[in-house]
């Protein structure tokens, strides 16, 4: 008997037995769908989060205090600012911003809203990519020389304040002082760092109305500085120089005692990008459990069908069948239910994950290696587990089966 003729007698049995072959199958439908959807999603959540901060510039670098050198006082201020806009000291940096952070009620009428106020520099939104504007306009020098009372709201702000008002020009209160609305963002979207609720105002209106913290010398603190590397490339340059000027700045002899932290983009992709692949590739090993619960109850099914078929084995082998013919087709029914039940499954995953991103937003990736690898562990789970009762089947002696009622 040819592979042909194998593979034509295997289909011909399990059709004989639709719903058993059926249910035979859900283990492996489960198991290649669950791995297919969990990868896809996590491949997405994985793209998503790395446009995200990309979207941000992976040559932007951020400098806050270190609490384990700080003494529980803020170690960064206004002065270690314009220390590093200096391009004798940081000539690898091309910009450098600040904000002062913290959470206020914001009141307008009868509305309020317990949000972050940041007080920043007129340079912080557009650094930030946060320079697109429903109405109005950003914060600008002359508000930070003046410490005017301005402020620039978020879209999600403006909503809950404004209701269907029209913000520019209007009052908001922070801590019981006006602040005249100059500039409503456009939604930044729903991104895991969503700052639609944020409200800016300029950072020395800031420092002398809302937050009053002090370094240990006395100067103004601030809850952290962005510099703009001149290139990805020249990123390590400006960590470097950012990090001895801000320890010339500092008094720091030894990088043990270093009062700050410097954290880069690209650090925070590397990170994000090691810990959503991590948990993708764990989610999938767990998924693909499923398959091997899949397999043995194809075994399973597969000893019965030896049994129900022994007076069959029987007269084929009394009338010339070799081992390998029977074994090829046992073996081949066992492979047949696990690669069908694995193209069912792939339908159901890829289905799932398209479900679920639309539901997340995001859109899920579904890999061409993942639908192989799920395919190919499907394929070598049917011919895994069929081999031992294909390999039973085969060494029947055909005195024995004819035997057997």
């Amino acid at each position: 008997m040819n592979l042909s003729e194998s593979f034509s007698t295997a289909l011909d049995s399990l059709m004989a037995n639709k719903l058993r072959a059926l249910l035979t199958m859900l283990g492996v439908i489960i198991g290649v769908g669950a791995v297919i959807a969990l990868m896809s999603i996590g491949n997405g959540v994985n793209t998503f989060i790395t446009g995200e901060i990309q979207s941000f510039g992976t040559n932007l670098l951020s400098m806050s205090t270190d609490p384990d050198n700080s003494d529980g006082y803020p170690t960064l201020s206004m002065s270690d600012v314009e220390a590093l806009s200096d391009r004798l000291n940081a000539p690898a940096i091309n910009e450098v911003t600040a904000t002062v952070d913290g959470v206020q009620e914001v009141v307008v009428g009868s509305n309020s809203s317990r949000t972050t106020v940041s007080g920043v520099t007129d340079n912080y939104l557009r650094l930030n990519n946060l320079d697109e504007f429903q109405s109005g306009d950003e914060l600008t020098a002359q508000d930070i020389d003046t410490q005017a009372r301005v402020a620039v709201i978020g879209a999600d702000a403006a909503e809950d304040l404004f209701d269907d008002q029209y913000p520019i020009g209007q009052q908001i209160k922070i801590n019981g002082v006006g602040y005249e609305v100059v500039g409503v963002l456009e939604s930044s979207g729903s991104g895991f760092a969503n700052t639609d609720g944020y409200v800016y105002i300029p950072i020395t209106t800031a420092h002398s109305r809302l937050y009053a913290d002090r370094t240990r010398s006395g100067e103004k603190a601030v809850t952290r500085i962005i510099a703009q590397a001149a290139s990805e490339e020249n990123t390590d340059a400006a960590i470097e120089q950012i990090t001895e000027t801000l320890r010339n700045q500092h008094g720091i002899v030894y990088a043990a005692d270093d009062d700050f932290i410097i954290f880069s983009q690209s650090d925070l992709l590397e990170t994000f990008d090691t810990v959503t692949s991590t948990l993708t590739a764990f989610l999938g090993a767990i998924a693909g459990i499923s398959l091997i619960v899949g397999g043995i109850g194809i075994m399973n099914i597969m000893l019965v069908s030896v049994t129900e078929r022994t007076r069959e084995i029987g007269i084929r082998k009394a009338i010339g069948a070799l081992k390998r013919d029977i074994l090829s087709q046992f073996l081949l029914e066992s492979v047949v239910l696990s690669v069908l039940g694995g193209l069912i499954g792939i339908a159901l995953g890829w289905s799932l994950s398209f479900v679920v991103g639309r539901a997340l937003d995001i859109a899920t990736v579904v890999n061409l290696g993942n639908v192989v690898l799920a395919t190919g562990f499907a394929t070598g789970v049917g011919i895994i587990f069929g081999l031992y009762p294909a390999w039973r089947a085969a060494n029947l002696r055909p005195i024995d089966a004819l035997r057997y009622e």
